[in-house]
């Protein structure tokens, strides 16, 4: 019994003719006519992604609308909608979709199937049975794809398409007349003949049947229809093959005459006729390859894949494979190098062609000169070579149609250029290379160049300049290579120049090359130079795109996004993103990751070196810094709950922002964009834009405070403070000095801290209650920081009362933990937990994670100052859970440090070793000195509990000498007790004695109860 699935109905797809669609025995409505282009193109390519710019040119030929890109998604959402199982038959893959369709769903499939099989019974000496299998290829073709009104791109494709069923009609007949068959192929060989009144070879097929039907009057007539066509049409006169022919059928020849069926296995590998004028056995096959480098280095896995696809059994696919990248990237090398190892693969000719589509001085070739060039090289005399394109293209497919070559097309302008060139025979092989991937080429396939990688760069200049030389200033290769940034064409420049003068190291050239305004006109040698190959694709560019590429070269960033580019451009994000595309198709753009766009370092000088008056440099660098100054608040108000936004709130019909999707997403952004964000900061300081510069370094302080990044958190404090001192706005520049001040403090510069939160303070008390509560709160933090307390006491308590006044619940919570700090310092724990439990429950509320790690960490200090261990461990599990070492890997550090504290009060030594540890790596690789004083103070009271005396002093000893440098007076204290209990297990009771006295002498100092003085 079947199952159902046996028996349900199957989709299938018609291309060869009109477009038809089945389900079962039901006929398919497909739609409009823009959807039917749209299936069409992608079945004419089944398995293989057809990317959107493609299908947009096949659905409006050259007129396509604004919205062209969302029209396609609606004509596949429609089309998988009227298709049964359309969603799994049509899929979306990457930039475009694919048609999915198992073989028998496809007639295109089929007649591909069916003429493999052909070829493979000709191999094995069963023509009949290839004769059925082509028999079968001809019943599916109805005519050209979608009757011939498919637009362009689908009628470049329809022609391919004609010319393998031309050549398996030919095959066809020429394997009936084989079998005996005569005058039954008469009929149907003059309907072809007619169709196709030029293809010499099927009007012989004509002949032949004719003449051994008897009718050899008839066939010598059609001898003199066909030489007056060519005449007439193409100016030539008919082939040596039909000619010699004619004669045969004239004289009776028994070459011509019925015979019986003999094995033509020797024609298995096409289904095309015989070979016309081929080379004799004497002759040796045309060649016209380049010179091979002898020292081609890289680029393995690209010619891996051209030899792959060189030696690919006929027909599995388009025998055409290009290779695109910038301008010296090494494209016509590598086209060269594999063109040479694939030569005896194609035995008929290896023909090579300079298309000169991006060559100084020179205009591109038109493909007349170079069919013209290619014909008489297959031996073609002049005076066959017809004068229009047509014809002479007509003439090439024919020619090349009975022949295996390979014909490498380099350096070509566009697939306009292209087309013409491309041998008609399944068994050759095309290799193109150009600046630009030609995605309108139907059925190529393509390999980008990009840079070489470091040490295939090395290795080449290790080739050519000799290892003794390399030997000599390894670094300064390796330098000399990473200046060429992996371009082949410098790095073969630079090895040219110092060729050519011996007594200049490569030291010397790298500190020639170092200076970016002088590199292009460095890297030239004779006709050769990189400014002039960047030149060439930069004027083959529309006045419009050229504008972009200058523009763009102002980003600062090693990566651009669309909506950055957007707002350099002036332009929406769509229209950015094509211009992004433009330059990326003419490798004047590198793609990192899908969205994300960079110059290589060479393009972007060059972008700087042609900059020009009328592009308005000053109106384009102020709209991307606004835009990363709305981004970043964007991204901050995501990462950082109940932040207070500087200013008013953006207008409405601002630049269009990314898309960040919660806390990691905004924080992959800042992470991916840091970089871009400094310099633009920088650059607007440096453009007369301090308000900007200044908004943006107070965005950038609270991503570095998240990631602990504090040496580049004062940098950036001293960027927004150095604006805000050109501005006449004391309440932004109390905020900046406030901020800086916080930097000092994280670095252990104290008395920095205070000297700069008191300016700000001074500024805020006029009449910014903020900005006042905020110096109030830092000037708490660092006097705690040197250990006076009760000054410390005074103005946190102060700053929470302004907090709780202005609403501010965020800044009130870290004033509640930093007074709880000082509280457990000084031992009074009650209060210290009091406060640190009030600040827990305000940052739980605003979700702010980081804050209530620390929060939590200071609730289980004051629980352990009141041995209450499992209280304590309770908050730091808590801690723990919200842990990230990626976020303040320091306080992260502080909290592994007590977690391991705890473990070894409660008796889990391995647990605390290894917490410890971790905490001590940690804070070692990360941490400030501030934070590795506090940390290595607590592993190394782990080691003195679990008895290893002799570690611990040696961390005490470490902390004490990190604290001391910046006069942490609590944990100098700290490291000095903990010397002193050390040394007391040593048995060494003088330095024990010694070191407790200075231990207590600074909590005298700071006013510590003895219940804080306790280890």
């Amino acid at each position: 019994m079947e199952s159902a699935a046996s028996v349900l109905p199957v989709v299938r797809f018609n291309i060869l003719g009109s477009l038809e669609g089945w389900h079962g025995d039901r006929r398919l409505r497909l739609g409009s006519p823009t959807q039917e282009r749209v299936l069409v193109t992608l079945l004419l390519e089944p398995g293989r992604m057809v990317p959107m710019p493609r299908l947009v040119t096949a659905a409006w030929d050259d007129e396509p609308p604004q919205t062209a890109g969302h029209q396609i998604r609606k004509a596949v959402a429609a089309l998988r909608t009227r298709i049964p199982g359309g969603s799994s038959l049509i899929v979306t893959d990457g930039a475009g979709y694919r048609a999915v369709l198992e073989e028998e769903q496809l007639d295109l499939h089929e007649f591909g199937r069916r003429a493999r099989e052909a070829r493979q019974a000709v191999a094995a000496g069963r023509p009949a049975e290839a004769v059925d299998h082509l028999r079968a290829c001809l019943d599916l073709w109805r005519g050209p794809v979608m009757a011939g009104a498919g637009g362009p791109v689908i009628s470049a494709a329809s022609a391919a398409l004609e010319e393998r069923h031309m050549a398996v009609a030919e095959q066809y007949f020429e394997l009936q007349l084989e079998l005996g068959q005569s005058g039954d192929l008469v009929g149907p060989l003059r309907e072809l003949v007619t169709a196709h009144p030029l293809r010499e070879t099927l009007r012989g097929r004509l002949m032949l049947a004719l003449y051994r039907a008897g009718r050899q009057a008839e066939a010598l007539e059609e001898f003199g229809r066909m030489r007056e066509l060519l005449v007439e049409e193409l100016g030539i006169d008919p082939g040596a093959e039909l000619t010699r022919l004619y004669e045969a059928i004239l004289r009776d020849s028994p070459e011509v005459a019925p015979r019986v069926p003999q094995s033509v296995a020797d024609r298995a590998a096409l289904l095309v006729p015989a070979p016309a004028a081929q080379p004799s056995g004497s002759e040796p096959a045309p060649c016209t390859l380049p010179y091979d480098l002898p020292d081609f280095t890289g680029r393995d896995a690209e010619l891996a894949r051209l030899l792959k696809v060189g030696r690919g059994a006929i027909g599995e696919r388009a025998r055409i494979v290009g290779v695109d990248g910038m301008g010296g990237s090494g494209k016509t090398a590598l086209a060269v190098h594999a063109a040479h190892q694939l030569a005896a693969d194609y035995p008929d000719g290896q023909l090579f062609v300079d298309l000169r589509g991006f060559s100084p001085g020179e205009k591109a070739q038109e493909p007349g000169a170079v069919l013209h060039s290619l014909l008489r090289t297959l031996g073609v005399a002049d005076d066959r070579i017809p004068d229009d394109l047509e014809r002479r293209t007509a003439l090439w497919r024919s020619v090349s149609s009975q022949r295996k070559l390979l014909i490498l097309l380099d350096n070509a302008a566009d697939a306009a250029q292209i087309r013409p060139l491309l041998p008609a025979s399944e068994d050759s092989l095309a290799i193109l290379t150009g600046r630009v991937r030609m995605l309108d080429l139907d059925a190529a396939e393509w390999l980008s160049l990009g840079q070489l990688s470091a040490d295939d760069s090395t290795t080449l200049l290790n080739r050519m300049l000799g290892d003794e030389r390399t030997a000599a200033e390894p670094d300064a290769v390796a330098q000399l290579a990473d200046l060429c940034g992996g371009l082949p064409l410098a790095l073969r420049i630079t090895t040219a120049r110092l060729r050519n003068r011996p007594r200049w190291t490569v030291r010397y050239l790298v500190d020639r090359l170092a200076d970016e305004t002088r590199r292009l006109r460095e890297l030239s040698a004779g006709e050769r130079s990189v400014e002039a190959t960047l030149r060439l694709s930069y004027q083959a560019m529309e006045e419009d795109q050229r504008v972009a590429f200058r523009l763009l070269g102002l980003h600062p960033g090693s990566t651009i996004d669309v909506h950055s580019a957007a707002a350099l451009l002036g332009a929406g994000v769509h229209d950015a993103e094509d211009a992004l595309e433009l330059l990326l198709d003419a490798h004047l753009l590198e793609q990192h990751e899908a969205g994300l766009y960079g110059f290589h370092d060479l393009v972007r000088t060059y972008a700087m070196s042609v900059r020009e008056a009328e592009d308005d440099e000053e109106a384009a660098v102020e709209r991307l810094v606004s835009y990363y100054t709305l981004a970043t608040d964007m991204a901050c108000e995501t990462l950082f709950p109940g932040r207070s936004r500087y200013g008013d709130p953006p207008a409405s019909g601002g630049p269009e922002l990314p898309r960040l999707d919660g806390d990691e997403g905004a924080l992959r952004w800042f992470d991916r964009e840091y970089d871009a964000l400094l310099a633009v900061a920088t650059q607007a300081g440096t453009r007369g834009l301090h308000r900007y510069a200044a908004l943006l370094a107070r965005n950038l302080l609270f991503y570095l405070d998240l990631r602990g990044d504090y040496e580049e958190f004062r940098v950036v404090g001293r960027i927004g403070v150095g604006a805000c001192r050109q501005l006449d706005d004391p309440a932004l520049l109390s905020i900046s000095l406030g901020n800086l001040a916080v930097g000092h403090w994280w670095l252990g510069d104290f008395q920095d801290g205070i000297t700069t939160a008191q300016e700000a303070l001074e500024l805020a008390a006029a009449d910014d209650r903020r900005g006042e509560a905020m110096c109030i709160d830092v000037l708490g933090l660092l006097h705690g920081a040197l250990g006076n307390f009760d000054e410390a006491r005074a103005y946190l308590v102060q700053g929470i009362a302004l907090h709780q006044e202005l609403g501010s619940a965020r800044m009130e919570a870290q004033a509640l933990d930093n007074l709880s700090t000082v509280e457990t310092w000084s031992g009074n724990y009650a209060e210290g937990a009091r406060y640190a439990a009030r600040a827990t429950e305000l940052n739980r509320s605003l979700g702010d994670r980081s804050n209530e790690i620390a929060s939590l960490t200071w609730l289980a200090l004051a629980h352990l100052g009141t041995d209450e261990d499992e209280r304590a461990r309770a908050c730091l599990a808590q801690a723990l859970e919200l842990c990230d070492e990626s976020r303040k890997p320091a306080n992260v550090a502080v909290v592994l440090a007590h977690w391991a504290q705890v473990c070894q009060r409660l008796g889990e030594v391995r647990s605390a070793a290894e917490h410890a540890e971790r905490a001590l790596e940690l804070v070692s690789a990360e941490g400030t000195a501030l934070r590795q004083a506090s940390v290595v103070n607590v592993v190394a009271l782990v080691h003195l509990r679990r008895g290893a005396p002799e570690r611990a002093m040696e961390l005490h000893r470490h902390a004490y000498e990190l604290a001391s440098r910046l006069g942490y007076r609590i944990e100098m204290a700290r490291a000095l007790l903990g010397q002193a209990e050390a040394a007391r297990a040593l048995g060494d009771e003088p330095t024990a004695h010694t070191h407790q006295r200075a231990a207590e002498e600074l909590f005298d100092a700071m006013g510590v109860s003895p219940e804080g003085r306790r280890l």
